[in-house]
């Protein structure tokens, strides 16, 4: 994807500005320092950082391990354009978090996994957690070591009790599909290990101009970072690597148990995989793409065949005993992390079920869940995105 679409690309903050609400608690930042010298390094070469809230009671034993999204870095141009932001440095990143949703303290707004350990790993090295290139060009001082600060970042939270974990929560969007079996590898295998992935079911479609700009886009960001070799070898075995960023080609082959939440009309996907600006001149989009309400019955039609795609791509996942999913058909991104859809009086349902009730029941298996909403406008209890 061109150069200039990179402030488009970086002023979309995947799910991190939905967690920063001040309706939850509080929670400071932790620098690893001991990472740098093992080279598990932000872009611009600072240790990885996370925010811990530690567990209580019978929790004290269980993980929520969320690895967080924003978006990534194609090229030396782009990525220097994050290497001094929050999302490459962690000299940049807000010493504090604010915990809400699935990661709630509060029995009432979050009662399956309210006491247990809360992590949140900030996300700085533009790759997914997947990059590995060992030189650093000293013009640019960029770092490109996202799979080093993934493992780095799990040793250390071993060494600080998760090594006698119970449960284990890996929550992410697209790293936490990439990485699931990665994560599980690297916990004692006694450990009952389930992965979340929320928002992160991105999908191979043309724009609107009919450009297939995000297959080139995941292409490039593959090949700045060395991610080929930490992509899952069932899919790098038979496909070009840039295309194993696409869940639909990796899904199929994971063996760790993991469950999708995911709005069929993914907004951040409409905004920039579906309707960049680039493929979009005259900003016919704009409008609708800031309100679902404002899109004419044209731009509805070509949404109704996005959702359609997604369907199909979704379709990879099968039909496993090990995998549940949650897709309603809303306008919205990221929906486990804040307390209105993730569990409220008012909160997106499916049946009459909420994402909290439905995550707990597949982790806890009280009861599996797999259920895909009808389409857009028919869920009343949607929560859709309305963007400035």
């Amino acid at each position: 994807m061109e150069t200039s679409r990179k402030g488009q690309w970086l002023s979309v903050l995947i799910c991190v500005v939905l967690l920063l609400k001040a309706e939850g608690v509080p929670v400071g930042i932790t620098f690893v320092e001991t990472a740098v010298a093992k080279g598990a390094v932000c872009l611009d070469g600072s240790p990885p950082a996370y925010h811990f809230h530690k567990g209580s009671g019978a929790g004290i034993n269980n993980w929520i391990v969320h690895f967080e999204g924003g978006g990534w870095c194609n090229n030396v141009t782009s990525c220097l354009s994050r290497r001094d932001t929050r999302l490459g440095s962690s000299k940049k990143m807000d010493t504090q978090l604010s915990f809400s949703g699935f990661f709630s303290n509060s029995k009432k707004f979050n009662p399956d996994f309210y006491d247990w350990n809360r992590i949140k790993v900030r996300y700085c090295d533009g790759s997914s957690f997947t990059g590995d290139v060992e030189a650093v060009d000293p013009a640019t001082n960029l770092h490109f070591r996202g799979a080093r600060v993934f493992t780095a970042v799990v040793d250390d939270l071993l060494a600080k009790g998760m090594k006698n974990a119970q449960n284990v929560w890996d929550i992410d969007g697209l790293a936490a599909i990439l990485n699931c079996d990665r994560f599980k590898s690297l916990l004692p295998r006694t450990t009952k290990v389930k992965c979340l992935a929320d928002a992160g079911y991105f999908i191979n479609v043309k724009d609107v101009s009919g450009a297939q700009r995000i297959e080139e886009f995941y292409s490039q960001v593959v090949q700045t970072h060395g991610s080929a070799k930490n992509l899952p070898t069932s899919c790098t075995s038979r496909l070009r690597p840039g295309l194993c960023f696409f869940p639909q080609n990796v899904v199929s082959q994971i063996s760790t148990p993991i469950f999708f939440v995911n709005a069929a009309y993914d907004s951040w996907q409409i905004k920039n995989i579906l309707a960049p600006g680039a493929a979009d001149p005259h900003g016919t989009w704009r409008e609708c793409k800031l309100d679902i309400k404002k899109c004419s019955s044209n731009q509805l039609s070509v949404m109704q065949v996005f959702r359609t795609d997604f369907l199909r791509a979704f379709g990879a996942v099968g039909n496993s005993p090990s995998k549940g999913h949650f897709i309603d058909g809303c306008y919205a991104h990221c929906q486990t992390g804040t307390q209105e859809t993730w569990l409220r009086n008012d909160s997106p349902v499916l049946g009459s079920t909420t994402i909290a009730k439905a995550v707990g029941d597949w982790y806890y298996d009280r009861k599996p869940f797999k259920q895909i909403d009808c389409a857009y406008p028919c869920n009343p209890t949607c929560h859709n995105r309305i963007f400035e």
